[in-house]
């Protein structure tokens, strides 16, 4: 059985990898200034921080209409028996919702729609997994049943610099933006039943960095080989150090370096810092 594994553009898996394992991916957009931008393919994370500096407007962000989802999954029945889509939390964007309406709307291939609950590198790493165990000839509900167990391991914490945008975006309600920004804290957030939710309030940048350092530690200490990667809002050299840092602290553990895209970005700001680990 052939099996193609889609993500949409919120994975942020760079190109080259996505091709490597035959990734297809799916894009979601944002608007600025009255212009609409697909990620990764109009506008990249790079661009996107630059159209903020000379926007006055608030970016919004929308996903994949539903003859996107159609017109790509109608391509691949052509070669494949079944598909794969896996998408950021249903909590935070009607995306997955998208991929299961597309897939009773295509004859000839089976398509099966995984809600990852969260977005990023962390769903990134299921897409990867997908990819890897289709090509290895393993079937779907093997390959669903890998997800769900890494689902199981997976951990992902953040911070942002301004509440504000999570909270004009719907991501986070105005009482817990309101006690933020007049506390000054940097709290650290997580998904828990698909949405955003605070896990601890820190005071400063550092100090929640630290204690995002200290979680990952707790699971490397019990020796179990971890994959991680380090997702930053433009701050690409911070995100280096940071590496570099836990890599001395945690040898055991394999650290990449990921990035929040124009979409995430909309919601977290620039600025923003996170984490996410899973078990090898």
């Amino acid at each position: 059985m052939k099996i193609a594994i889609v993500t949409d553009s919120t994975a942020y898996i760079p190109k080259d990898v996505r091709d490597k394992l035959n990734i297809h991916m799916i894009p979601l957009s944002v608007v600025i200034g009255g212009e609409t931008y697909e990620e990764e393919i109009d506008l990249n994370a790079e661009q996107f921080y630059e159209e903020l500096k000379r926007k006055d407007r608030f970016p919004t962000s929308s996903q994949p209409p539903s003859g996107k989802f159609v017109a790509l999954f109608e391509s691949l029945a052509k070669d494949y028996d079944a598909i794969i889509s896996i998408h950021l939390s249903s909590g935070i964007s009607g995306t997955y919702q998208g991929a299961i309406t597309a897939g009773t709307m295509v004859e000839g291939v089976k398509v099966y729609a995984y809600d990852s609950e969260i977005s990023c590198m962390a769903q990134g790493f299921y897409a990867i997994e997908a990819a890897k165990m289709a090509a290895e000839g393993k079937s779907p509900e093997e390959i669903i049943a890998r997800l769900d167990e890494m689902k199981a391991s997976l951990r992902a914490y953040f911070m942002v610099d301004d509440l504000s945008n999570l909270q004009r975006g719907g991501r986070l309600t105005s009482a817990q933006a309101i006690i933020g920004s007049l506390l000054k804290v940097k709290p650290l957030l997580h998904f828990v039943d698909k949405v955003i939710v605070p896990f601890e309030k820190i005071r400063t940048r550092k100090k929640a960095m630290n204690r995002i350092a200290e979680l990952i530690g707790e699971d490397a200490s019990k020796g179990i080989p971890l994959q991680a990667s380090i997702i930053h809002a433009n701050r690409e050299e911070d995100a280096k150090e940071w590496k570099a840092e836990l890599e001395q602290l945690y040898p055991n553990v394999d650290f990449s370096i990921s990035y929040f895209g124009p979409v995430i970005a909309t919601h977290l700001g620039e600025g923003a810092m996170g984490l996410t680990w899973t078990i090898k």
